[in-house]
């Protein structure tokens, strides 16, 4: 059972980030262990678990980062968006003051992250729908605006959880290989390039001039 873990062909890193409280840490949970915690407490720092899925024809196992939402952790958490390659921003249905700060989770992600990473907004905790104080169109209109994926979830009874992280890291999955297209058909140039640029300081012996470069 353990070594069927091991067996992938990619590593994604996705980062779950959003307000205190929005229930970052049970999507995690859900989505790695198919666990809830109602007594979950609030995450100190950074934590992550992993689960490996089949994407296409390939086992992609995804590495899910849990950051921290309270403002003191931040400046701990902010070095973890490195090298991540998709994003879930969470907020909470019922609250509308963390979907007011989307738009600030957003600037500090694509502060610390590449330019290329792929973002979901989920809007969690559908289970308390008769709470709601963000309406659903509002939200998704929002994700269309930003080019952000959208999904409303809930990790209590597991409402499109499995579906917001597979869709997510199938994004990722595709935009992948569309690079690999791209650089293999790009690498006969650059390889060809590279070879002239090389042979140019045996040439020449100007080995001094080309290593302060």
């Amino acid at each position: 059972m353990g070594s069927a873990e091991e067996d992938y062909n990619f590593v994604f890193k996705v980062v779950l980030i959003g307000e205190s409280g929005v229930g970052k840490t049970n999507l995690l949970s859900r989505f790695t262990r198919n666990e809830f915690n109602h007594d979950s407490r609030t995450t100190i720092g950074v934590e992550f678990s992993t689960r490996t899925i089949l994407v296409g024809d390939a086992m992609v196992k995804a590495q899910i980062w849990d950051t921290a939402g309270l403002e003191r952790y931040r400046a701990i958490t902010s070095a973890y968006y490195r090298g991540a390659v998709g994003a879930l921003v969470v907020f909470d249905i019922t609250k509308h003051q963390t979907y007011d700060v989307v738009d600030r989770w957003l600037k500090e992600l694509y502060d610390h992250a590449e330019a290329s990473i792929v973002v979901m907004l989920v809007g969690n905790k559908t289970d308390l729908a008769q709470a709601r104080e963000v309406p659903m169109e509002e939200a998704k209109m929002f994700a269309d605006n930003n080019g952000l994926l959208f999904v409303e979830t809930s990790a209590l009874d597991s409402t499109n959880v499995e579906q917001a992280f597979e869709t997510i890291l199938k994004e990722i999955f595709y935009k992948v290989q569309k690079q690999k297209q791209r650089s293999s058909q790009s690498n006969v140039v650059s390889l060809a390039s590279e070879s002239v640029e090389s042979t140019a300081p045996a040439q020449t012996e100007k080995r001094p001039c080309c290593v302060a470069l």
